[in-house]
């Protein structure tokens, strides 16, 4: 059976939104040991699961990275693999190696998770992982938190909780970032 990942990239007071990279002026803090483990997990997922604004966010991306020095790793595997989309407003065929999920958000997911024996990964932090957290549907979460303080922007997982998590492991890379994964603690 598939498990789901939620992974998102943030700040240390939790801003997930539009993070542009560092030398930019934004606020997402990256080093080759950071950026292989991220293409690490990417390459041993099975599919990525999607809400509607972040699939149409990756996809407006990814494909035009595909030629630019130093991403084409990361952008083969990102354009290659499968990606399931829920969405009360868009329509089918989609885009981007896409597939529109049909019906009831977490019949949807539970099937995707009894199809795939790998993982699935949702790199979310808004609407569509509060949805899936509401649906006890996640089985870990890989937080990977930059060095920054961030006023703008939304907070992942704003209305969620309480929620009580168990850490299954940290790593810290050289530009400090920090990668901290949890899966749901077992109810009591």
């Amino acid at each position: 059976m598939g498990r789901l990942i939620i992974n998102v990239a943030m700040t240390v007071n939790g801003a997930f939104e539009a993070p542009s990279a560092e030398p930019q002026g934004g606020w997402l803090v990256t080093d080759p040991d950071s950026v292989r483990d991220g293409l690490e997990m990417w390459q041993a997922a099975d599919a990525m699961v999607l809400g509607r604004k972040t699939y149409e966010g990756l996809a407006a991306v990814w494909p035009s990275l595909a030629s630019v020095p130093g991403f084409e790793a990361y952008a083969a595997r990102m354009n290659g693999m499968p990606k399931y989309v829920a969405s009360r407003s868009l329509t089918g065929p989609l885009e981007w190696n896409a597939t529109l999920l049909d019906g009831d958000l977490a019949t949807a997911v539970s099937r995707l998770k009894e199809e795939h024996d790998g993982n699935l990964i949702s790199p979310s932090g808004g609407e569509f992982a509060r949805a899936l957290i509401a649906h006890d549907l996640v089985d870990e979460y890989r937080f990977n938190v930059s060095p920054y303080l961030w006023a703008a922007g939304p907070r992942v997982f704003d209305d969620i909780g309480p929620g009580r998590l168990e850490l299954v492991n940290t790593t810290t890379f050289p530009s400090g970032v920090v990668r901290l994964c949890y899966r749901p603690a077992p109810k009591e």
